[in-house]
């Protein structure tokens, strides 16, 4: 972003002319064509999460998460009661449109509306998600209802700095890196360096657009298989 010099030769930031806070995100339902997006529910969506877990063969998909694994179905309930309640993080449901069935969750959460900031976390997919075009499609359902709805500025990603996974999946979802900040949290009794990674209103349209291309009829094969990565897509749009 571009600056500018005040009347004391200082350079300052942009003018963001006629801004005001916006709004705090609510518990919207968010539709697409491979699943919704739904506020997460106990009662209805609890029962469905931990068996889409639990078909991993082993719980290496928790190790980075600040909560998990649990023990039991009972155990996953009262975690996912808790949760329910939650304004900040803000969690939801992804439904597989097919089955019905909960398959994973993600949050909205360190909401700043006075500077129109919000992270995107917790993201928690089973094997029934995982490298689906519906993974895909609920983190564009949530960025989109993030700029598009809410007219936010700044959406962030972050993750354990040795989280490879985490890290691929964000620059494959097109977030900038950012650094790494140090120290920065304790959790499960360990260190984590934390690495940031973000993207911003103007770099919004583009990314839509991509997302788009991937997600339409035209991108797939036969076999309903994407004909083009998410990246190669957005690096064939203009800039």
């Amino acid at each position: 972003m571009s600056t500018s010099i005040n009347d004391l030769a200082q350079p300052i930031g942009a003018p963001v002319p006629g801004w005001t806070p916006r709004p705090q995100p609510t518990g919207v339902t968010l539709a697409g064509r491979h699943c919704l997006l739904e506020p997460l529910q106990a009662e209805r969506h609890a029962a469905d999460l931990d068996a889409a877990y639990r078909l991993a063969p082993d719980p290496r998909a928790w190790t980075y998460m600040f909560t998990g694994p649990f023990d039991t179905p009972q155990d996953y309930l009262r975690y996912a009661q808790g949760a329910a309640q939650s304004t900040d993080p803000r969690h939801f449901a992804v439904v597989d449109r097919t089955t019905g069935k909960a398959v994973g969750t993600l949050a909205l959460m360190r909401i700043d509306p006075t500077h129109g900031v919000i992270e995107v976390g917790n993201v928690m997919l089973s094997p029934l998600l995982q490298q689906t075009p519906a993974s895909t499609e609920a983190q564009f359902l949530l960025m989109a209802y993030v700029f598009d709805t809410l007219g936010y500025r700044r959406y962030e990603w972050k993750c354990d700095s040795l989280n490879a996974p985490s890290r691929r999946t964000a620059a494959r979802l097109g977030f900038q890196f950012e650094g790494i900040f140090r120290q920065a949290v304790v959790y499960k009794g360990r260190n984590r360096d934390t690495a940031w990674f973000s993207v911003i209103d103007t770099e919004w349209p583009l990314l839509r657009q991509a997302f788009e291309a991937w997600l339409s009829d035209d991108n797939q094969d036969a076999q309903g298989r994407q004909r083009r990565s998410l990246t190669q897509v957005r690096e064939s749009l203009p800039r």
